[in-house]
């Protein structure tokens, strides 16, 4: 089995962000889901879990306090992407979706990336880099 990876992230109104991200094109899975949580697939081994705030702070340490994603950065979450073509399409469907851009796109030639905040200012990269670039 492959290993996977669930990213935990605190919401502001789950709802708001679920309408978000299903704008942008992803699904969620209800069974790893309920009215505090949801499951958004990204691929097969990738899901990110969006928590209430409320529900966030059970899984933290006490004491600790969350940050403001739009006054703080704790954190960038990038998505690879298949070509440019395809950055460029998940990036606008964020934008259309509501969420802003977070800086101007990045193009190195054989690295190319975008950038957004979702509404509760996480900070998303999506990155696609030629593989022949890379290549040994």
């Amino acid at each position: 089995m492959s290993q996977m990876i669930f990213v935990n992230l605190p919401v502001k109104d789950l709802e708001t962000t679920k309408a978000f991200w299903g704008k942008v094109g992803y699904s969620f899975n209800p069974q790893f889901s309920d009215d505090t949580t949801a499951c958004m697939v990204i691929s097969d081994t990738i899901f990110v879990m969006l928590l209430s705030e409320a529900k966030f702070k059970e899984f933290t340490a006490p004491g600790k306090e969350l940050v403001d994603a739009t006054r703080s950065t704790e954190v960038l979450l990038t998505l690879s992407a298949e070509s440019r073509e395809k950055v460029d399409e998940l990036a606008d469907s964020a934008l259309v979706a509501g969420g802003t851009a977070a800086k101007e796109p990045i193009d190195f030639g054989s690295m190319y990336g975008r950038s957004f905040t979702d509404p509760d200012g996480h900070h998303w990269e999506v990155m696609w880099m030629d593989p022949t670039a890379i290549e040994g």
